[in-house]
């Protein structure tokens, strides 16, 4: 029994063509319209991309569910690309399947305006992803020890006591500094994150990564997502490539990309 896997909703574009496959590799992309909106679709099979089955293959079988979420952004960012109006599209979440066509329809007769106005919100957009990664953990503290008042004072106590007693004091020394630092890194990452809302119209923090997903050795601090203009794209690439050049004196650096299917703003 067959299905019909959802990938995006957009509005009608000139070349309704795809040359990615869908979701299992074999079926073919295809565009179902409803008045102004366009559905990108491909069949799948019901036994293969039942909810239950995507949950177990993500427990047992990570390799497959890359591979298929590579597919199904595959097909999202080559819809994007024929839209000639930039972003107004609206991805769906992976795995967004429907029986039928008169299922789906059904979702559009009750939600057609608000889909619409959420094209309308993003139309002319672009959403562009932000992390933030710290390189040099021990420098970043080197610093705050340098200019915390408390931390050097215990420094200070600490060069006077015997050896027994200066462990237990450089112990708690450790402490403070670690808990100082975690608090400057969250102020400095809530002045990186606030510094770009200038050229956006929306902004986001996400969750930030842990290093096995990021193929990184540095820890992430920031990972947020941002809605730029069309017209303001310049200026916001530039405003980060000037921060990365100034947060690197403090062991930091930053990575930008897109533009992306504006996942993080099309909630309606």
């Amino acid at each position: 029994m067959e299905g019909l896997y959802l990938y995006c909703i957009r509005e009608r574009a000139d070349d309704r063509s795809f040359s990615a496959k869908g979701i299992d590799g074999e079926g073919e992309v295809f565009i179902l319209p409803y008045q102004e909106l366009e559905v990108v679709v491909s069949r799948v099979s019901l036994n293969e991309f039942t909810s239950d089955e995507i949950k177990k293959r993500a427990q047992e079988d990570l390799n497959w569910i890359k591979e298929k979420a590579l597919a199904h952004e595959r097909v999202v960012e080559e819809a994007m690309r024929k839209n000639g109006r930039a972003l107004s599209l609206i991805p769906m979440r992976f795995g967004t399947i429907f029986k039928d066509r008169a299922g789906l329809e059904e979702i559009f007769k009750k939600d057609y305006f608000k889909i619409m106005e959420v094209c309308e919100r993003i139309r002319g957009k672009q959403e562009w992803g932000v992390k933030v990664y710290l390189k040099e953990r021990k420098r970043f503290e080197q610093e705050i020890r340098g200019k915390n008042e408390e931390i050097k004072a215990m420094e200070r106590e600490l060069a006077t006591l015997p050896e027994g007693m200066a462990y237990f004091m450089e112990e708690e020394l450790k402490e403070v500094i670690s808990k100082e630092a975690e608090k400057e890194l969250h102020n400095m990452t809530e002045s990186f994150f606030k510094s770009f809302k200038k050229e956006a119209v929306a902004s986001i923090k996400n969750k930030t990564l842990e290093k096995e997903l990021t193929g990184k050795s540095d820890p992430m601090v920031l990972n947020a997502a941002y809605l730029v203009p069309g017209e303001r794209i310049v200026d916001f690439k530039k405003r980060l490539d000037d921060l990365n050049q100034q947060i690197q004196k403090r062991g930091f650096y930053l990575e930008y990309s897109g533009p992306w299917p504006a996942y993080n703003f099309t909630f309606y």
